[in-house]
């Protein structure tokens, strides 16, 4: 980092010569400093004082810019996750400079705290110098001021991206920033907060238009639905209202061009017929291909009636009980997780230290933006389909279509059907107006294929047409439709195992396998008591208090759970349904449940005679071990390599005392 001399006589330099001279000083940091220096008269030695506005101030400001706020609130969080890791606060300022909102990283306190980043703060340059907010402000486009391209001199411990947040007549609304320590700026941390700025944009302006109808298209389908979409706003006789700066920018005009014009001078459709076949279709509506009516260029839209319309239409029982959001699907996870609502939905899934849940959350969200297929292993009841839908809810897909096709329990004579959908008239039966298959209804969002080890031969070809092409074709017809979907696979059969024998393609295999995770089942997991006391709550009424007492736990702590977390929760729920006393024992197993007895003898059984081995067995855990080891644990490779089957290894395991949620002791 430089001196506080060094730095002053850099910017004295810059500001009193000729800007030719200073080619590796860029043209807006140079008219900055010359601002600061010659209209605003400030000292980049001093470090001036903070000018924050009294507090009634701030709320009038904030009450102003409610709906951007509102907009905002959720765009801030995200990108606050995504580089929360790095130090970093994001912010959130009016048109003037003042911060109105801010999410700020534990670690990075210290420094908001001397650089003035708290609400009230007044960021504009006049007060501030150059910086990534005020300048951003006065530049009116994205920009990164990094470092000691800061005036002041207290301000070069900083690194801040900023962009405009603008409504659609192109007037300057707010600026959002991301700000933090020079020495850990993220990649790319300027495009993920322009990202943000247009999913914000994209939001303020449908808000600002709840009544009207909505026309979403892009000169590629697969953007229909993206923050990257056109949006125009039209009345009930199709005249614009409004068009987002996307709309604009696509179609090379600007707001008064079209604004009052009716839709079709502008586009050769239907309005209407597109909001009837979109009501058709659902969630998973498909872009149609439209033309520019003016140069006959190619676009894809998509129709809706408004959100307030949409709104109006669903039944009360239902807008009662919808979720507010997407990823709120996910909330029971969380209950009882501290911090829980500041992770992703994929992270609460991890309820105390498990070593393997751990690496395959972190894994999976490392990857959980790109096209690379997830294959899920894990015995029957270890959460598979939730870990899924965990992964979708992560992602930006979140509040896209998530389908789930239980591959082994679609009877075989409709599975293709089911699964690839059928035009009308395509075989004796079918439904006049055809059938949209599962896997197109995942179309935008994700598309989660369980016990796919179970799924036909003869339809596996097929299905790894689909996933290669990524496109389908329906029974009947002759024509591909274009998807794009994030694939996840499950399973609980040895599918290497599988391919020998005939019974699985290989090709397909290596097509679903790109990330490949085992859950562990539950005897394994080192979050066994925390998991337990988790599934309780869970299955408690609202206002009851009930425990678990010691006895009871350390017996389902060292229970076996053959049926893994879906048995634990039905023997909970028995338990807490015929239950005597707000505290559980042994006394309240269900007496169907055979193996109540022998998990609480086994429970009393000293550790002396439990472990009792013989010298062969002995020999044969230590060699085990070493295998475990040397494969760092990885039970699917250790059973390859001794050509077992994983449940052979796992009995293997059990009667060698092996426990593997207790590696770090071995």
């Amino acid at each position: 980092m430089v001196s506080v001399h060094s730095h002053c006589t850099r910017i004295r330099e810059v500001v009193h010569t000729s800007s030719a001279t200073h080619s590796h000083v860029p043209s807006h940091i140079t008219e900055s400093w010359i601002r600061c220096s010659n209209e605003y008269k400030l000292d980049p030695a001093l470090p001036g004082e903070l000018y924050v506005v009294e507090r009634q101030e701030l709320l009038e400001r904030q009450e102003q810019l409610a709906p951007v706020l509102q907009a905002a609130k959720s765009e801030m969080a995200t990108l606050f996750q995504q580089i929360a890791k790095s130090d970093y606060a994001i912010m959130l300022t009016d048109c003037e400079g003042v911060l109105l909102n801010y999410f700020g990283d534990p670690g990075f306190t210290h420094a908001a705290s001397k650089s003035g980043l708290m609400p009230g703060a007044v960021w504009s340059e006049r007060f501030q110098g150059t910086n990534g907010m005020g300048t951003c402000l006065l530049e009116q486009r994205p920009m990164m001021i990094h470092q000691d391209d800061h005036y002041l001199f207290r301000n070069t411990a900083l690194t801040c991206a900023a962009a405009p947040i603008l409504d659609w007549r192109g007037k300057i609304l707010a600026v959002l920033d991301a700000s933090g320590e020079a020495h850990r700026v993220p990649r790319h941390v300027l495009d993920l907060v322009k990202m943000s700025v247009q999913e914000i944009e994209n939001r303020i302006f449908v808000n600002e238009f709840p009544n009207a109808r909505i026309f979403a298209f892009h000169t590629r389908p697969e953007f229909v639905a993206t923050l990257n979409k056109g949006i125009i706003a039209v009345d009930d006789e199709c005249k614009v209202l409004a068009a987002s700066r996307n709309a604009l920018a696509q179609l090379g005009i600007g707001h008064t061009d079209i604004v009052g014009q009716r839709l079709d001078a502008f586009f050769n459709l239907s309005f209407e017929s597109m909001l009837r076949d979109g009501a058709r279709q659902g969630a998973a509506q498909v872009p149609v291909m439209v033309f520019d009516a003016r140069h006959g260029r190619r676009f894809f839209a998509l129709a809706s009636a408004g959100a307030a319309r949409a709104a109006a239409a669903t039944p009360h029982h239902l807008r009662q009980v919808m979720p507010a959001c997407a990823a709120e699907a996910i909330a029971p996870i969380a209950a009882g997780v501290v911090g829980a609502k500041s992770r992703a939905p994929l992270e609460q899934l991890q309820c105390g230290p498990d070593a393997v849940m751990e690496h395959n959350i972190q894994t999976a969200l490392r990857i959980i933006e790109r096209d690379v297929a997830i294959l899920l292993y894990g015995e029957t009841g270890t959460g598979k389909e939730l870990f899924a839908k965990a992964v979708h809810l992560s992602s930006k897909r979140a509040h896209q279509p998530y389908v789930a096709i239980n591959c082994a329990s679609i009877p075989e004579s409709l599975i293709e059907s089911e699964l690839f959908g059928y035009k009308s008239g395509a075989f004796t039966g079918a439904a006049k107006e055809g059938q949209r298959g599962k896997i197109f209804q995942a179309n935008g969002g994700t598309l989660f294929l369980d016990e796919i080890g179970d799924m036909p031969v003869a339809l596996q070809a097929r299905l790894l047409r689909v996933l290669e092409e990524r496109e389908v074709v329906p029974l009947g017809s002759e024509t591909p439709i274009k998807l794009d979907i994030k694939l996840i696979s499950a399973t609980h059969c040895d599918l290497p195992n599988k391919i020998a024998k005939g019974e699985f393609r290989e090709d397909l295999y290596y097509r679903i396998q790109g990330l490949t995770l085992t859950l562990p089942p539950l005897r394994e997991r080192g979050d066994r008591r925390q998991l337990i006391e988790f599934v309780l709550r869970q299955e408690l009424p609202p206002d009851a208090r009930v425990k678990i007492d010691e006895a009871l736990m350390d017996a389902l702590e060292r229970h076996r759970w053959p049926g893994n977390i879906r048995q634990l929760r039905n023997v909970l729920r028995t338990m807490v349904a015929l239950r005597n006393s707000d505290v559980l024992s042994v006394d309240c197993l269900p007496a169907d449940f055979s193996t109540g007895r022998r998990i609480v003898d086994q429970a009393a059984l000293p550790p002396c005679l439990e472990n009792a081995l013989n010298p062969l067995e002995s020999a044969e855990r230590d060699a085990l071990i070493q295998e475990l080891k040397m494969s760092r644990w990885n039970l699917s490779k250790v059973a390859k390599q001794l050509k077992l089957s994983r449940n052979t290894l796992y009995r293997k395991l059990e009667r060698l005392d092996i426990k593997i949620a207790s590696r770090e002791n071995y």
